[in-house]
């Protein structure tokens, strides 16, 4: 079906209205609904999910499903300052930052200052280092902070809603055509990092839990609703080191599976 949508001409037609906001926010409230209990059981199956892994499978709705909250010791967080965490689970790569512009080999290219839009706030992090988790349905869907520090208010893009599976992010710049939030965090080990939360298709919302303010390592952001997604984080110049295979496969167009909370890097 996704090829379909984003490789033919009747296909892209069909996309437009499908990845408009109109669209998310009817699968949006239909997964909150009662009725979309009826889709969890097939869900679980398809993603071999173990619910015995998470606090409750007592769920109201399909968004209760795909938001539980798993155990705190299978998401273990390092606790060791100048070590870089995953924020979420996800398929890592990472990206040099050269003169604004981000250029996955077989993705679509963007600029940090069209993912802000903010050219004077995407300068800070010129030379530095990109990282880009992708979410895939099955994945934990909850996020936390990767080190302790404070934060601005957090700034919502609004844009479409396109898959982030390869097959789309081969044909257009979704990162930066979609609807994502970020906030700019001065943190304790790595310098100023800006965090954007990217929507996808039939996401119902980005839910992040607290505007400006403090926050420790480990605690929870927020989450994403049905969908999966993406979460990027922007570091300045020479304030992370990460271990060659993770830039070598990327360039190799490799994803990296991570967890939430597993060591992937250092402050240099």
């Amino acid at each position: 079906m996704l090829n379909f949508l984003y490789n033919t001409v009747p296909g892209r037609v069909i996309l437009r209205p499908l990845s408009g906001r109109k669209v998310s926010r009817a699968v949006g409230r239909f997964m909150d609904s009662k009725a979309s209990k009826l889709l969890i059981k097939p869900f679980v199956k398809k993603n071999n999910i173990d619910l015995e892994e998470f606090y409750s499978d007592d769920f109201k709705c399909f968004n209760d499903c795909f938001t539980r909250k798993i155990h705190e010791e299978l998401r273990p967080v390092d606790r060791t300052p100048e070590k870089l965490i995953a924020p979420c689970d996800g398929y890592l790569s990472a990206f040099h930052i050269d003169t604004d512009m981000v250029m996955p080999a077989k993705q679509s290219w963007y600029t940090i200052g069209s993912l802000l839009g903010d050219r004077k706030k995407a300068a800070r992090f010129e030379d530095g280092t990109c990282l880009v988790f992708r979410l895939t349905p099955e994945d934990y869907h909850r996020y936390i902070y990767f080190d302790s520090g404070s934060k601005t208010d957090n700034h919502f893009i609004s844009g479409r809603l396109h898959t982030v599976r390869p097959v789309a992010l081969k044909n257009l710049p979704v990162y930066t055509e979609n609807c994502r939030e970020y906030t700019i965090m001065e943190t304790k080990n790595f310098g100023t990092v800006a965090q954007i939360e990217v929507g996808a298709m039939l996401v119902g919302k980005i839910v992040n839990h607290q505007q400006a303010g403090t926050f420790m390592r480990g605690q929870e952001k927020g989450m994403f609703m049905y969908g999966g997604s993406t979460i990027i984080l922007l570091f300045e110049k020479d304030k992370v080191e990460l271990p060659k295979q993770i830039m070598q496969a990327t360039w190799r167009e490799k994803e990296i599976p991570v967890q939430m909370g597993q060591v992937i890097g250092s402050a240099k």
